[in-house]
């Protein structure tokens, strides 16, 4: 019979499955507010993602500009 590693099947056992902590976690450096919204949208309110799909965006105007009426 084929040694299990082989065959990419693993036995679970009760400790694999154990995720309690013998400590308590640390606290966050910073206090996070729950009622705070965090989403899709919340990284596009971020200046610097901002300012780079800005220059994107007008890279990609200039060049669709270019072709449709230098070319």
């Amino acid at each position: 019979m084929a040694d299990h590693r082989e065959s990419g099947w693993y036995i679970i056992t009760p400790e694999m499955l154990d995720t309690s902590r013998g400590q308590a976690p640390a606290p966050p450096n910073e206090p996070r507010h729950q009622d705070e919204p965090r989403g899709c949208l919340f990284a596009l309110s971020q200046p610097p993602l901002m300012i780079f799909l800005s220059v994107i965006g007008v890279l990609l105007l200039m060049a669709a500009v270019h072709d449709l009426f230098l070319l």
